[in-house]
């Protein structure tokens, strides 16, 4: 607490003044209550049930927080002695939190420029190779394509258009070879299998690559288009170029009007091609996809016509062989099959029971697919349809939880298709999947870090309810076996006195099961536990050192309604740390971050917002303000802070298991700025564990959920 800047005293007048509104001098009751009131119009307009201002909240709940903030049972307080209440509260001061956004933002600029781009290559540096290798794709087919087709043959038939739309038509080679690789969850997943492969095939990272590279289609289909209608079909059908054209083509290809290059095979069927991605890319619009998913859809089905005239487009060969076909047959044979399953999957129905979480939020369970191609897991998605509502509309979800034969998706009711789904009596689902991949070397840390931005990092929630199933299942393994085999000890050993006093054995009499004791790979007595010892280790009295796990899940969220996407989970996971029903060797730390904020907030928004997530009680051990259980921290995580903190108690851990490996993997998955942070800071963590011979080694993994 000695780092920590409380409330300046120009902060509490300025509170105690917002207070008084009648200027008596005094804090009342009213005052604090009608202060409640206008802050929670503020930060939280439309009432949810854990608030104060909610319509199932008991009075009494209210009346308790106010009475604790005046801290009396009076009606009102001099304004002098409320300011003595309010250095109690022990509020962080608003300039504290400024000063520390301000020093995260200015990190990078801090450090030397090597450290920089070193951070930024481990973040970004893939993602631009992969760019990169993409757009010099373009370019060199575009290029070879342009040079060749400038040849005099070439001009004497066709002119300018010639080289122009082959151009076009060599950088379009690539960009539909990846356009449609974008579109296979198959190949994604496959990708996915490696970590350092799908750091650079990152296609499926998110929507992004797939539009802006349809967006380049449109752009170079078009090109090509008026390369042919205003240049080569223009200069072929003129007739001082007809024995050009008799050269390259034959004798039996002249005399060739205008309309009969646009009659030809290539041109109709270019021309309807072209169309096609136009009504494609209309029907993809951000408002037509809000308005109507189904249209979205159907309108997708006509890439298959389109790849179908575009294999046609070409295979005259009247200039060159058809490349467009040869390209484009293995993205297409995968679609095509992913396709095919995902709509005789809609005919595979899977029993499934729908339970509202809260006002936004529901969860499906079902049972896993006995046919599948990839192996379930926490953190990857599926397309889920409901056959009740429609038999075309296929939506992606993450698996939140996958225990044995069953799995859990949180789904979130803020559109039109699961809006209705909320209101269904849902009796069954069809299921095509699983895609993605969970965070792949997650399982290889006993000591983690993740830090994720917005509900994009959501799949960590599931992962992490995935380790908390698995550390439960295995402890209880552990547990029974060790009852087992100290009850059978005690039995036969109780037996053998029996025998020698010639007693009947008290067989049916076992004896109780043994808590374990602590184990630190020692039959001395453990000397007192430093600080940050105390930190690092719970005390637990069932701990096992030697097992011990520990993950810390910094998320940061700029509002406070996106923690309650994942809220229950993570309200679970909290619980499981204190209940005698989990593992005690698994230690899930989580730490929600805010950053959302006020212009020009007053103090009183900021010391009420403070407070109101502070408060709990035993009847209500969640805060007023989010719904967590977890202490919320308002404002940008101090990553320098967090990792220093971390890397002592981590000395402290690796000091009393010496056999342990001495690595920590740190994930993250949000803005690139963050993620150079961390990148920097982990390799520091690293420099300083070989300094001080501790080997600590922190290792900075890059996790994408496309």
């Amino acid at each position: 607490m000695a780092d920590i800047q409380f409330l300046t005293q120009q902060e509490i007048n300025d509170f105690v003044t917002q207070l008084d509104k009648d200027n008596d001098g005094c804090v009342s009751y009213t005052e604090l209550e009608q202060k409640l009131d206008q802050v929670y119009k503020q930060l939280q307009p439309e009432a949810k049930a854990h608030n104060f201002h909610h319509s199932s909240r008991k009075n009494d709940q209210r009346h308790e927080f106010l009475r604790t903030m005046l801290g009396t049972e009076k009606d009102k307080i001099p304004a002098e002695d409320f300011k003595k209440v309010v250095r109690t509260w022990q509020i962080p001061s608003m300039e504290q939190e400024k000063q520390t956004e301000k020093d995260e933002l200015e990190y990078l600029n801090s450090i030397t420029w090597a450290r920089k781009l070193r951070a930024m290559w481990e973040v970004e540096g893939p993602e631009y190779c992969f760019i990169a290798f993409v757009v010099s794709a373009q370019i060199a087919l575009g290029v070879w394509q342009c040079v060749k087709y400038a040849e005099p043959q070439y001009q004497a038939a066709f002119g300018w258009g010639v080289a122009f739309a082959k151009f076009s038509a060599g950088a379009l080679w690539p960009t539909i070879f990846f356009l449609l690789l974008s579109m296979s969850r198959w190949f994604q997943t496959f990708m996915r299998k490696s970590y350092y492969i799908s750091r650079f095939v990152n296609s499926d990272k998110s929507q992004s690559f797939h539009i802006y590279i349809s967006i380049c289609a449109i752009c170079l289909a078009t090109l090509h288009a008026i390369g042919h209608l205003s240049g080569t079909f223009n200069y072929g059908s003129r007739p001082n170029r007809q024995d050009a054209v008799a050269a390259l083509l034959g004798s039996d290809a002249v005399p060739r009007p205008y309309v009969a290059y646009v009659r030809s095979l290539p041109g109709w069927s270019g021309l309807t091609a072209l169309g096609i991605l136009y009504t494609i890319g209309l029907l993809s619009m951000p408002y037509i996809r809000a308005k109507s998913y189904e249209i979205f859809q159907l309108g997708h089905l006509l890439m298959f016509p389109f790849i179908g005239l575009i294999m046609a487009h070409g295979t005259l060969g009247l200039l060159q062989f058809p490349m467009m076909g040869i390209l484009l047959a293995f993205p297409t044979l995968l679609i095509v099959m992913e396709r095919v399953i995902r709509v005789s999957s809609t005919f595979y129905k899977i029993p499934a029971k729908l339970e509202v979480l809260d006002e936004e939020t529901v969860m499906i369970t079902c049972t896993i697919p006995s046919r599948r191609i990839w192996n379930y897991e926490a953190g990857q998605y599926v397309f889920l349809c409901g056959p009740q509502l429609s038999y075309f509309q296929w939506h992606p979800f993450t698996i939140s939880t996958c225990t044995g034969r069953e799995m859990q998706l949180h789904i979130k009711t803020d559109g039109n298709w699961t809006s209705k789904l909320r209101d269904l009596d849902l009796k069954h689902v069809a299921i095509d999947g699983p895609f993605g991949a969970p965070a792949q070397r997650f399982y290889d840390f006993d000591q983690t870090m993740i830090v994720g931005a917005g509900i994009g990092v959501t799949p960590f929630s599931g992962i992490l309810n995935d380790l908390q199933v698995r550390e439960d299942n295995e402890w209880t393994r552990r547990r029974d076996s060790t009852t087992s085999n100290e009850s059978n000890d005690n039995e036969s050993q109780i037996t053998r006195v029996a025998r020698r006093s010639h007693q009947p054995s008290m067989t049916e009499k076992r004896t109780a099961p043994i808590t374990p004791t602590v184990s630190d790979n020692s039959n001395t007595t453990p000397a007192p536990a430093s600080n940050a010892e105390k930190h690092a280790i719970p005390q637990r009295s069932s701990l096992d050192l030697t097992l011990y796990r520990r993950t810390d899940f910094h998320w940061i969220v700029r509002d406070k309604n996106h923690l309650l996407w994942f809220s229950d989970l993570l309200n679970k996971l909290s619980d499981s740390q204190n209940s005698t029903q989990h593992s005690p060797n698994l230690d899930i730390r989580i730490h929600p971050h805010l950053t959302k904020k006020f212009k020009n907030p007053p103090v009183s928004l900021h010391i009420y917002r403070c407070l109101l997530e502070k408060h709990r009680n035993e009847a209500q051990p969640i805060s007023p303000l989010t719904g967590l259980i977890v202490p919320t921290h308002f404002g940008r995580p101090d990553f320098p802070k967090i990792m220093d903190q971390h890397y002592e108690e981590m000395l402290a851990l690796f000091e009393r298991d010496k056999q342990r490996r001495r690595r920590v993997g740190v994930f993250f998955c949000g803005a690139p700025v963050i993620g150079a942070q961390l990148a920097d800071l982990c390799r520091q963590m690293t420099l300083r564990g070989r300094e001080d011979g501790s080997e600590i080694e922190y290792h900075f993994q890059i996790e994408v959920f496309g």
